[in-house]
C-alpha cells in the first residue's frame, strides 16, 4: 500500500506542474486596457477561428489534466485514511 501511494503521489506531482505550466502557456481572456480603449473587434480571424486555436486546445487540456488532479487528489484522500 506503501508504494501505491508514493507512486500516486509523483504522478500528481506531476500533474500538478504540468497543470501550472499549461495555464501559464494560455494568453489572457481580457484584452486589458488597450481593449477598453480600443472595444477591441470582434470580427478578427482569431476570433472567427478561435476553436482552431492553440489557446482553445491548451483550455481543452487543461480541463483534462485538471480532472486527473481532483481524481487523484480525490484517490490519495481514500487511501490515506
Amino acid at each position: 500500500m506503501q508504494t501505491l501511494t508514493i507512486i500516486i503521489t509523483v504522478i500528481q506531482l506531476i500533474s500538478c506542474v504540468a497543470l501550472v505550466t499549461i495555464v501559464l502557456f494560455q494568453s489572457g481572456k481580457s484584452s486589458g486596457l488597450s481593449g477598453a480603449i480600443g472595444g477591441g473587434s470582434g470580427d478578427t480571424f482569431l476570433s472567427k477561428n478561435k476553436s482552431k486555436s492553440l489557446d482553445a486546445r491548451l483550455a481543452r487540456f487543461t480541463k483534462w489534466v485538471a480532472g486527473v488532479f481532483m481524481l487523484l487528489t480525490l484517490v490519495l484522500n481514500f487511501i490515506i485514511k
